[in-house]
């Protein structure tokens, strides 16, 4: 089985807000489906699907009570095949979202656990008594309260890492995990070609259950006792095993709070457990006393650190993930660039190169590659994510932060960002639904749209299509060794990539100033080519000193 995976750029479809069929104000597969000739001419190579199975939606569907069947929302089991054969016909793969931490509380699973404590599947989830009248441990749930949920039924505590409504699986029983390797044959025996698989370095639990330090919120940070648990290599090399060494697929695996050396375990050659993982720490720099709600200044130097030592980390064991932004994040240009009218679309371009030119496989997230913002809604009603509004109760009604505090951390940072539906005309909902959606559209959208785009070949989506377009030509791009240059420089981020006799050298200017690039002296050619770069620019400038313009980006060939 060859390594296609790290040749391919990966396309993140969240269903909900990509295209609507039907006028119900709910994206679904059948829109999907209707635009799948869009991101055949960007270039992508596979698509990444957050979750379209059965669920009540407490979670926007990573909380599953089917996991063999679709989403009413979305469609029909018969949809869902149409797309994945009309894809395939294309030449794109697809790539589900496994959550297999927790399902919904609706799964019949937990539907019979919580019925009786010696229930044949009370042990598919992980169940303890209390402490003199508390939960079992101090442990914080994700989405605010305790971590521990009290059940009258059987009168037990049930663990929930996020909502009460996802209960957490009990990895230590074979029975689960064999009924958990079925269901993934199922979907592969479909014909999906792999798996972005949902926090699931989480999946193994130390069982002793200590309590955790006490943190900003009043609970304990349960993470040390879940987060890359005593038993997750052998649950993944057994995965592995039973299920993925059978087919030829692509795994990624979300893994908050995983270190370079946790990922050269899980991605290493000859570990046999997963391709690439997703890592937080760039995603989390900026971070406030209260995490993402109470953001700070960033500094580039922390991001080239980080980004280094992800790039040199995995030289020789495992592979990169490049990302900047998800469901679970806020928009990258919004983020990391400037999404000023002046510099949206410079930035925009900018970070593009700066990401795609690494090491690793790169993931647009739906809305990237036409220069989608962040939306600031005026009202705390107007957002939807389970998330944010738990947050803000919890923050605001606990005075730990003021209204207008937490509604700047929500500007910034809240997952629904990401989730405004796909700009897609400027129509109403921005052509979105022909009904009313089931969250507001940006309003943005006349400005920022994929129709408006498209009629201009000087836009952000022909931009990306070239960086893609050039990935699959060159294979220093995918292949080549990476350097950091100008390490301290708080505006430049440079690097070189080098293959054979090839060298690539990548400038980019990450602010508004206009700054001066020195090419290091130990860096020498005979030749140069302009690969691309986001101004016009004059091929036969001296590239030793570059004048930069505000958020500029250009990418060398040496030789």
């Amino acid at each position: 089985m060859n390594n296609w995976w790290k040749e391919s750029v990966v396309y993140q479809i969240y269903p909900r807000s990509f295209h609507d069929s039907n006028g119900d104000g709910i994206g679904d597969l059948r829109g999907i489906t209707q635009k799948l000739d869009y991101l055949k001419d960007l270039g992508i190579d596979v698509i990444w699907l957050s979750p379209v199975y059965q669920s009540p939606n407490d979670d926007n569907g990573y909380d599953i009570s089917d996991y063999q069947a679709i989403m009413e929302d979305f469609g029909t089991m018969e949809d869902f095949d149409e797309m994945l054969a009309e894809a395939h016909k294309r030449g794109l793969k697809i790539m589900m979202d496994l959550v297999i931490n927790h399902t919904s509380d609706e799964h019949q699973w937990f539907v019979e656990a919580r019925a009786s404590k010696d229930n044949p599947y009370r042990d598919y989830y992980i169940w303890k008594k209390g402490k003199d009248e508390k939960p079992p441990t101090n442990w914080g749930a994700a989405f605010g309260g305790s971590a521990w949920q009290y059940d009258e039924t059987t009168e037990e505590y049930y663990l929930h890492i996020f909502s009460k409504k996802q209960p957490d699986l009990n990895w230590e029983n074979p029975r689960l995990r064999k009924e958990v390797y079925e269901m993934m044959t199922y979907w592969l025996d479909k014909g999906v070609n792999g798996f972005r698989m949902d926090v699931i370095n989480f999946i193994s639990k130390d069982e002793r259950y200590p309590d955790g330090e006490i943190n900003a919120t009043g609970y304990g940070d349960g993470s040390p006792y879940y987060m890359n648990g005593p038993r997750i290599h052998e649950f993944l090399q057994e995965m592995n095993r039973e299920v993925l060494a059978n087919y030829d697929t692509i795994t990624v695996g979300e893994m908050p709070g995983a270190t370079v050396e946790d990922a050269r375990l899980y991605t290493g050659n000859t570990r046999e457990e997963l391709n690439m993982v997703f890592h937080f720490e760039h995603v989390d720099i900026g971070n406030g006393e209260l995490g993402k709600w109470t953001p700070k200044q960033w500094k580039l130097t922390t991001l080239k650190k980080i980004f280094s030592k992800w790039q040199e980390g995995l030289k020789e064991e495992g592979w990169n993930s490049l990302y900047w932004s998800n469901h679970d994040q806020p928009r990258a240009i919004s983020r990391f660039g400037n999404d000023c009218e002046a510099y949206r679309v410079l930035s925009g371009k900018m970070l593009a190169t700066c990401l795609h030119m690494l090491k690793g496989t790169p993931y647009i997230y739906q809305g990237e590659e036409i220069g989608m913002t962040n939306v600031a809604f005026d009202s705390i009603t107007d957002y939807r994510d389970i998330e944010t509004l738990q947050a803000y109760e919890d923050l605001v009604n606990e005075s730990l932060v003021s209204h207008d505090e937490m509604m700047k951390g929500i500007h910034q940072r809240s997952r629904d960002n990401a989730r405004t539906p796909m700009q897609w005309t400027n129509e109403v909902h921005g052509g979105f639904t022909t009904g009313e959606p089931w969250i507001k559209v940006n309003e943005n959208y006349k400005e920022i749209n994929a129709e408006k785009v498209l009629q201009d070949p000087d836009s952000i989506f022909y931009y990306y299509k070239k960086l893609i377009q050039l990935r699959k030509e060159n294979p220093i791009i995918v292949y080549g060794e990476y350097e950091l240059l100008l390490e301290d420089d708080e505006q430049i981020y440079a690097y070189t990539r080098s293959w054979e006799q090839e060298k690539l050298l990548v400038v980019c200017n990450f602010t508004d100033k206009r700054p001066v690039f020195r090419l290091p002296a130990h860096i020498r050619c005979n030749q140069k080519q302009l690969m691309i770069a986001n101004y016009l620019t004059d091929e036969e400038e001296d590239i030793h000193t570059i004048k930069l313009k505000p958020y500029e980006a250009r990418v060398y060939l040496l030789k």
